[in-house]
This record gives structure tokens, C-alpha cells and sequence, in this order.
């Protein structure tokens, strides 16, 4: 079977319910980091409130390329996709680790597809045809569930 005829195998489905439980395990464990980095080695301002600057502000940075695109590059999914049994993938349905480019992609555009609670991210998967948020239409990357991943393998 050649990557084409497996590609038009694949099957793509929005799992929503997967999907939001992914980007909130990712996320919180992101938030968290964030704020308990922020406490820690923050001074307070002038209004009470922490603030880090010069090179110490670039390692909320640093953590959050590590958890999503580090981790996606690295091990083929971040741990919210991981924990609910989804992986992104290249768009052409072959079976492989995401590049940096194509990693980044997909999260640089977080932050569009999860604005108001994450009603663009819902409705762009729920109206394109391989189920994709704008982050991974501009990646060109598609969700699968790994045991779609695991049928195509036996067959």
C-alpha cells in the first residue's frame, strides 16, 4: 500500500471532547508553571504585582516550546494529546513525528483558536473537511487517534 492509498484510509473525526481535554491538561500545566515561576522569582511592582524581566521572562517562553512543540517533535505528541490517545500528524497521512516547522505551526496559532473559550478552534474543526483548527490548516497537519494510526499498521 503506498502513503496515498493510506492517507484516503485514514480516517480524520473532530474529537472535540478529545481535543479540549488535551489543550486544558497541556495548558494548565503551562499556566501553572507560569505562575508559580512567576511567584518565585518575580519582584513586585509598584501596583503589587510580579513581574520578570530581561532574560528570566524568556523561560515561561522556553517552557512553553518545550511542553507543546518539543514534546511533538520529540515523542509525537504533547502529554494532554498523549493522555487522551490523539497525534497530530503531517497532513499527507504518513505516520511520523512532526517537524519543528510544522509543530510550530499548529501552536504559534493557539492562542487564535482557543479565543472566546475556544469557539474558533471549535468551529473551524467542525467545518473543514480533515477536522483541523487554523493552527494545523497553516502546519498542514491533521488530528488522528492513535488507534486509527495502529488499524492502518495491520493492515
Amino acid at each position: 500500500m503506498n502513503e496515498f492509498d493510506q492517507f484516503t484510509k485514514l480516517k480524520t473525526e473532530p474529537n472535540i471532547g478529545k481535543r479540549i481535554l488535551a489543550g486544558f491538561v497541556d495548558y494548565l500545566i503551562i499556566y501553572v508553571f507560569f505562575f508559580i515561576y512567576l511567584f518565585a522569582f518575580g519582584e513586585p511592582n509598584s501596583e503589587g504585582e510580579y513581574t520578570v524581566n530581561g532574560l528570566p521572562a524568556l523561560v515561561p517562553i522556553i517552557f512553553w516550546g518545550i511542553m507543546t512543540i518539543g514534546l511533538e517533535i520529540g515523542l509525537g505528541a504533547t502529554l494532554g494529546n498523549s493522555l487522551v490517545g490523539l497525534k497530530a500528524i503531517p497532513k499527507s497521512g504518513i505516520n511520523r513525528n512532526l517537524t519543528f516547522g510544522e509543530s510550530f505551526k499548529r501552536h504559534l496559532l493557539d492562542p487564535i483558536d482557543m479565543l472566546f473559550f475556544g469557539l474558533i478552534g471549535l468551529v473551524t474543526i467542525k467545518n473543514t473537511d480533515k477536522n483541523q483548527r487554523l493552527g494545523d490548516i497553516w502546519g498542514n497537519t491533521i488530528v488522528v487517534r492513535n488507534q486509527n494510526l495502529t488499524e492502518l499498521k495491520t493492515e
